[in-house]
């Protein structure tokens, strides 16, 4: 494993946020419809679910949440532990418990040292960048990475030197200017389900001298054997200082994982601020993290599933002229452009049955709206092409033409 990322004294710190340029026109009513003015509330109201809609908003990409093994794994701890002590992780007598024994078991399924179990995805990227990165280290960010990732950054202080999306050559040239410092990626980003090319990215990083963080959180579970994720897949596990892993997504359940070298990992522990001021995850919450863990690596089936399904779908929406090339995994999302265009795709949709997930602004520029469809491992070919069918009929009713939703 990489040698310790430099540790520094503790540095307090604060986080100081300035609201969206809409906000003040969200605030009031903010999930009320408003007829045809929308002033940025109707894109983010939900129609009702009709009866047999095709759901593709969930992040259940294994479909695991509803399993009866995970929610028995679950019961049976809590009926004969209860939820155990409701307290910071720093002032737990035991190190030996059913949390220690989950992070050994992730450690050794990502090819890590350690790893240090935290109450969130967004908790574990706040808290690396906040623990790693000081005031004077330059922070090289994907523009398209996560927000958690760049509030880390605003609360270490740090400068944020952010470089296009994907372009290891514009990392390189920003590194030569700014220095050593730290590199964060997705390895799958969440708003369009591009992949990141991580051996280009490492290789840079440590011509550079840099750390690297990558947020692995929508590619464990769904890559790799027995989900170990993408930088285990590639064969770099020993290159990368640090990954992340959201609980939300293949796991399907809450919390959030960082892994690296048993040195920076006990080091964060007691630095980062989300693990020293908030409640840690509970003792039934982790009983199903194993259960689903087993699942995964026990039924590989559902990956296959999963990828299949995504090929599928991604096929037939080129096929029909939208443009989803950067769609390498289970995420695909159309481009709306504007709140007009958005608000009506969106409806649209809602109306035919098929429900997505609208991303709009400060999620993306406003601009770029999209619709977000995620696929999972449950999805039968019916449902597919029935997404594809409302697709198809979506371009001639609602006359899309001109819309960065489809190919040039």
């Amino acid at each position: 494993m990489l040698s310790s990322f430099k540790n520094s004294s503790y540095i307090t710190y604060e986080c100081k946020h300035e609201s969206p340029p809409f906000i003040d026109e969200m605030v009031d009513g903010m999930m009320e419809p408003c007829g045809e003015t929308h002033r940025g509330r109707a894109v983010l109201s939900n129609l009702p679910a009709p009866r047999n809609a095709v759901l593709m908003q969930s992040n259940d990409y294994l479909s695991i949440a509803a399993d009866t093994r995970i929610a028995r794994a679950k019961a049976d701890v809590l009926l004969k532990q209860g939820h155990g002590d409701a307290i910071s992780r720093v002032f737990a007598h035991s190190k030996q418990d059913m949390h220690r024994q989950f992070e050994y078991r992730i450690a050794d399924l990502t090819g890590a040292e350690d790893a240090v179990l935290m109450m969130s995805g967004y908790n574990a990227n706040t808290g690396v960048v906040q623990t790693f990165a000081r005031p004077a280290t330059p922070v090289y960010i994907d523009i398209m990475a996560h927000a958690s990732l760049w509030e880390g950054i605003l609360c270490a202080r740090a400068k944020a030197r952010p470089f296009r999306h994907n372009n290891a050559e514009d990392l390189k040239r920003k590194i030569r200017r700014y220095g050593p410092g730290l590199v964060i990626v997705d390895s799958l980003y969440s708003t369009n389900g591009n992949l990141c090319p991580l051996g280009d990215f490492v290789d840079v990083a440590e011509e550079g001298g840099c750390a690297i963080i990558v947020d692995e959180t929508h590619s464990f579970g769904c890559h790799g054997l027995a989900g170990a994720g993408i930088t285990a897949a590639l064969g770099l596990t020993d290159r990368v200082h640090f990954r992340t892993m959201g609980l939300s997504k293949a796991i399907a359940a809450r919390g959030g994982v960082i892994v690296g070298s048993a040195r920076n990992m006990e080091y964060l522990r007691y630095e980062a601020r989300p693990m020293i001021f908030s409640t840690s995850v509970l003792g039934y919450e982790i009983a199903g993290f194993n259960a689903a863990l087993d699942i995964i690596a026990a039924e590989p089936w559902r990956q296959a599933k999963l990828h299949a399904n995504h090929r599928y779908l991604r096929t037939g929406l080129l096929a029909l002229g939208y443009d989803v090339r950067a769609a390498d995994s289970q995420i695909i999302s159309i481009i709306t452009g504007g709140l007009e265009n958005t608000v009506a795709f969106r409806r649209y949709l809602d109306q035919h049955g098929l429900m997505g997930s609208v991303f709009c602004p400060p999620a993306t520029p406003d601009n770029k709206m999209l619709l977000r469809l995620t696929v999972n491992a449950s999805l039968q070919s019916s449902e597919l092409q029935y997404a594809l069918d409302v697709c198809e009929s979506a371009v001639r009713d609602l006359d899309m033409r001109g819309w960065p939703s489809l190919l040039p």
